[in-house]
């Protein structure tokens, strides 16, 4: 197996569970050898608490916002939050941004979720002058700051932070799918959080748009991070198969019911790596009540695929495919009763 002495492992929190739990599993993940943990923000608690949190518990691992959706804080809010956040953890956190979805924006927060290319590079920007201590001053399609006077009061003046950040350069990742959105993400973020990163077919959906980014990519930036992966576990091939058909649910529910047809962008992928007929049949089956049936037509290739899941040498195999990939942050959701234990054992194969 090729080694990679720059991959990373990460792993990201159950988000409908008990924080303080989780606090407490995040310590032990920390001794395993977990480099990286992810917190969600979705319509469940939000993730500034918890994460502020893990900081008083952890000590080395990386924390990061696994993502906040872009419209529910303004600019200027997010890039405190994560001075706040940098702060707390002594230069280890990670912002993760997303645009998340019109299901959650417009019925969750009840804003407009409206030009999302335009808004992301736009909340970059700002935070980016907020970190460097400069008075924020921006006129963009989406934000201004400060406040024209025919917009408010026009009393706003421009504002720099008081407090002096840990870092001017927190690493900011990107949730993306989208030919535009990932082209962007290549341009101006540090790292890449695709969703249903299929190792051997990634190159054939994204690659192009990666590198329409990387071509305008300033040479400040390091090289892009990517961080994916999938469920793991070492085992027979029996308990193998549980394991990934566990995964069917959520997969359904993705490609099948996250948007009305034509307005999907997970089926949309699944449509990109080949699985067209898969992608209708799900979506078909999903929308009309059928989750049963629409998970039984979820794809055992995808699912063997991108799940490291199997004996010994499989597991290796599958995470050699993330390495040929470009994944520099594997994504692992251990699965079973060792799974510390396996963490070790693949911080050693990766080491």
């Amino acid at each position: 197996m090729r080694q990679d002495a720059g991959m990373k492992l990460s792993m990201s929190l159950n988000y409908t569970g008990d924080p303080v739990k989780a606090a407490e599993e995040a310590a032990d993940l920390e001794k395993a050898g977990i480099d990286m943990i992810w917190v969600a923000e979705l319509y469940s608690f939000d993730a500034v608490s918890i994460l502020g949190f893990l900081a008083a518990k952890t000590e080395t691992v990386e924390l990061a916002s696994g993502i906040f959706p872009i419209y529910s804080r303004t600019p200027t809010l997010t890039a405190m939050t994560a001075a706040g956040l940098d702060a707390v953890s002594q230069g280890r956190f990670t912002l993760g941004l997303g645009a998340s979805g019109p299901q959650v924006i417009e019925g969750w927060h009840g804003v407009p979720y409206k030009k999302p290319l335009a808004a992301t590079r736009e909340v970059i920007e700002i935070c980016r002058k907020v970190w460097r201590r400069e008075r924020v001053e921006h006129d963009g399609e989406i934000y201004q700051l400060p406040l024209p006077a025919d917009k408010g009061t026009g009393l706003g003046k421009p504002l720099k932070l008081i407090n002096h950040p840990v870092r001017a350069d927190i690493p900011i990742w990107i949730a993306s799918l989208g030919p535009k959105n990932v082209a962007l993400t290549a341009e101006i973020a540090d790292g890449w959080l695709p969703v249903f990163f299929h190792p051997d077919r990634a190159r054939q959906v994204w690659g192009d748009d990666l590198a329409a980014g990387e071509h305008k990519r300033s040479a400040d930036l390091a090289p892009l991070a990517v961080g994916a992966g999938g469920s793991l576990a070492i085992c027979d091939e029996d308990t193998a198969q549980k394991i990934r058909d566990g995964g069917r649910m959520m997969t359904a529910l993705y490609v099948g019911g996250m948007g009305a047809k034509g307005k999907n962008f997970y089926n949309n992928i699944f449509r990109k790596y080949g699985y067209e007929q898969e992608a209708d049949q799900i979506q078909d089956l999903y929308l009309s009540g059928q989750k049963d049936s629409a998970e039984a037509a979820v794809p055992a290739e995808f699912l063997k695929s991108t799940a490291m899941v199997g004996d010994e040498g499989w597991v290796r195999e599958r995470i050699e495919a993330y390495q040929e990939a470009g994944i520099t942050h594997l994504s692992v959701n251990p699965v079973g009763p060792n799974r510390l234990e396996t963490i070790e054992k693949v911080k050693g194969w990766i080491s």
